[in-house]
Order: structure tokens, then sequence, then C-alpha cells
């Protein structure tokens, strides 16, 4: 049994977790944290273990928390016991939940992707804060959508936020990174409708002729889409804005579209 029980806020397998909270370190160690027992079972429920689990030593014990041991054990990984504290240390929360696991990441480019897997993709374009990140993900596995793609320069989606803010959908959901010119390559070299959320030269959301595989994208918060890739879209569409906002915070559009989309789709 893998097992070690850590006590020492300078402990170095502390330090190298810790430093999982920032993206260098992620990037150049290729694995990512996730934090609470839902979110891990979700993980271990969808074909993901992970690598090293740690708990915390003052913890009530919960069937599903056994059920990650013994999946981290069978796999070769390592169960680390600590403190409270350090594992509020780990996670940079100051109430932390009582188990964190260290996973690999996801292959995330284009070519993993599996677009008949799914007749919904959502796509964002310079989405720059990862709780809109990982909100789109948890909207990607409400409607049911293959994965997200991320254009540009976006949020980390292993990042602790993106994680945490997805509830477990960073797991139910193919991620792809990609620069605007290889995904549009990428998408015209198969089949699927490009849809955005758009001023120009629109129509009314709910009444558009929607095609699968729909990919729906949304643009950066403050600055919307580009208009290269707005006018590079088969599909521009507009939701009515009632009140004295012009716009929708990015989430909610994907949000409001791949429903209709789904709606439309399912007709």
């Amino acid at each position: 049994m893998n097992r070690r029980h850590i006590t020492g806020f300078s402990n170095p397998t502390v330090k190298a977790l810790r430093a999982l909270r920032e993206k260098k370190y992620r990037k150049a160690s290729g694995r990512f944290l996730a934090e609470g027992l839902r979110l891990l079972t979700d993980a271990r429920e969808c074909g993901h273990v992970p690598e090293t689990l740690v708990l915390a030593d003052r913890r009530d014990p919960h069937p599903l928390l056994s059920a990650l041991e013994d999946a981290v054990e069978s796999g070769g990984g390592e169960v680390i016991e600590t403190t409270p504290d350090i594992l509020s240390k780990i996670t940079g929360k100051d109430n932390p939940q009582a188990v964190a696991g260290v996973f690999a990441e996801f292959d995330t480019s284009l070519g993993a992707l599996d677009r008949s897997r799914s007749d919904i993709w959502l796509v964002a374009q310079a989405l720059r804060d990862p709780g809109n990140l990982g909100t789109m993900l948890r909207t990607g596995d409400a409607i049911g959508a293959g994965g997200v793609i991320l254009i540009d320069d976006c949020a980390d989606p292993f990042s602790v936020e993106a994680v945490r803010a997805s509830m477990g959908a960073v797991f139910t959901q193919s991620i792809a990174l990609a620069r605007w010119d290889e995904f549009e390559s990428w998408l015209r070299a198969g089949t699927g409708q490009l849809v955005a959320a758009s001023l120009r030269d629109a129509q009314p959301y709910r009444s558009a002729p929607y095609a699968a595989p729909c990919f729906v994208m949304v643009g950066n918060e403050s600055r919307g889409l580009p208009e290269e890739y707005e006018m590079a879209c088969d599909l521009r569409v507009t939701m009515p804005m009632k009140g004295r906002a012009d716009s929708l915070n990015a989430a909610v559009a994907a949000a409001v579209l791949g429903y209709e989309v789904l709606a439309a789709l399912d007709a």
C-alpha cells in the first residue's frame, strides 16, 4: 500500500502540490489539482482516477471516500494523509474539503476530438475568467455537448478555479485548445455548422436554422468576437435584450444558445 502521512508545511511534496495552483507548474508537470469528494467521485465514475489522493487526517468516514482510496491504490497511485491546515495550504482555501486529487492533464489537441460524439459543441474565444470557463464546461455537460473548444488565449481549464466552477464537468467534457486558424481548418475539414452570438447581419436565435453538428461560439467577456471570426460563421444569431444591458455574460449566452440548439435539433 503506497500511503504516507505528512505533517510538515515545508515537506517537498506539499510544496509540489501547492505549486499546481500556478499555471507554469501545471504545464511543466502535466498535472492539475481538483478537490472535493463529489468532484473526485464524478471523476472516478468517468474513468479518471487521481494519481495522488490527499486526505485530511481528521475526517469523517464515507463510503465514497473509501471507494476513491481503493481506486487510487488499485491503480498504483499514492494516498497522502495530512492535517487540515496543510490541505488548506495546498488548495488555497481557508475551509478546504477533506480530499483533493492530482490528475494528469488530458490530450487537448483538436485531433483528439470526435465530432460525431455529439450534435452540439461549445466554442469560446479569448475567455479570460476561469469561473466563466468552468461554468461553460458545466453548461456543456448539462446540454449533452461533446466538449468545449477554447480558441486563442483563454483561461486555463485546469486551474483550480475553473475545475471547481465546472462542478466535475472538466471530467465529462472533451477539451481542446487551439488558435483560430487551426480551429477553422479543422472544422472545415469535416461536417459542422459554426454559429455565433452576434449583432452583425444576425437573425433571431429562436428561429434560426440550426444543423448538427452545431458549434456554438461566444467571444471574450468584454470585447465579444472579432469581426473576422463572426463573418467566417455559417450562422449569426442575436438574442433580444429587454433591459439596459447590451450583452449577456459569455457563459450565460452559451447556455441560452446551447439549449435553443438542443431544442431545435430534438424537434
